[in-house]
């Protein structure tokens, strides 16, 4: 397999050919400068690149380029950023500055608990019953951390990733170029997800064919204002980029655009956002919201 860099994963990768069938318009070009606060105005001034020494320098100085924000060597008390990006341990990683002395925030492309490490893992649960047994491919709207796509992907299905931010965007295809250098992806022959950054409004409305299915996971607002249980990962997030406030437009275009149905993730106490669904398959805490073209 030849080695890519994570760039290359964003608009470039290969799809299969069920999916090629209906994204061949929708190849996106290698990032530019100042797409960063076209979708998110005010993420350019809360957002840098950290070099500290350790390693190649180019690819922190063409990461700044493309989002369009500073790279620092260095932090003192005039920097005014709040999120800064780096690699470490080998993965890009976003931090904060409770972060920045250690850790950081990665996309983990390995299972979760209880997931199946097999490929194709076998399709039990809510999320495969919401999906169907019967689905071939499948666009994820909504990637954020691709925890979701992941299992999606190693469940043998279809996928295509969309993801609005940058940010995400560049963590994304850094844990997909991760994941294609692992043993049995490479000795299964397997790509990872085709992942496209940009507003998924706009380029589901351009798709040429229908996809089977069309996910979204909506950031919807917390019960609470603040909850010990929140995960750092969805915290970060949220304070990066704020609510999906456009959910019900995604949702439409999501309608518009699946061939057989659109499934919605959310939490228990929320209501469904598109009306009374054809189904709903129950999580811990969450639920599978399926609605069926007919």
């Amino acid at each position: 397999m030849t080695t890519k860099t994570p760039s290359q994963y964003i608009g470039a990768a290969p799809v299969p050919d069920r999916l090629a069938a209906y994204t061949p318009s929708l190849a996106i070009a290698e990032p530019a400068p100042g797409r960063l606060s076209a979708y998110t105005p005010s993420l350019a001034i809360k957002l840098a690149v950290l070099y500290q020494g350790q390693g190649d320098s180019l690819p922190f100085q063409q990461l700044a380029e493309r989002l369009g924000v500073p790279l620092y060597q260095s932090l003192n008390s005039d920097n005014v950023e709040e999120f800064f990006l780096t690699w470490r341990d080998g993965c890009l990683k976003l931090l904060d500055r409770e972060l920045l002395k250690k850790g950081g925030l990665t996309v983990d492309i390995e299972p979760r608990n209880g997931e199946q490490r097999s490929w194709p893992a076998p399709k039990d649960g809510a999320l495969a019953q919401a999906l169907g047994r019967k689905t071939r491919t499948v666009v994820d709207a909504t990637t954020g951390w691709a925890q979701d796509s992941l299992h999606i992907f190693r469940m043998g299905y279809e996928l295509l990733c969309i993801e609005r931010s940058p940010v995400m965007a560049e963590l994304l295809a850094d844990g997909f170029a991760r994941l294609a250098q692992l043993d049995w992806m490479q000795r299964l022959n397997l790509e990872p997800p085709h992942l496209l950054q940009g507003n998924a409004i706009e380029l589901l409305a351009n798709f040429q064919s229908a996809p089977d299915c069309i996910y979204l996971d909506p950031m919807f607002p917390p019960k609470r204002k603040k909850s010990a249980l929140a995960k750092k990962s969805m915290m970060v997030l949220r304070d990066l980029l704020g609510d999906d406030q456009d959910k019900e437009q995604l949702f439409e275009a999501a309608l518009n655009a699946a061939g057989k149905r659109v499934v919605v993730k959310s939490p228990d106490y929320a209501e469904p956002l598109g009306g009374k669904p054809s189904q709903s398959c129950q999580g811990k805490l969450l639920r599978y919201d399926v609605y069926l073209k007919s």
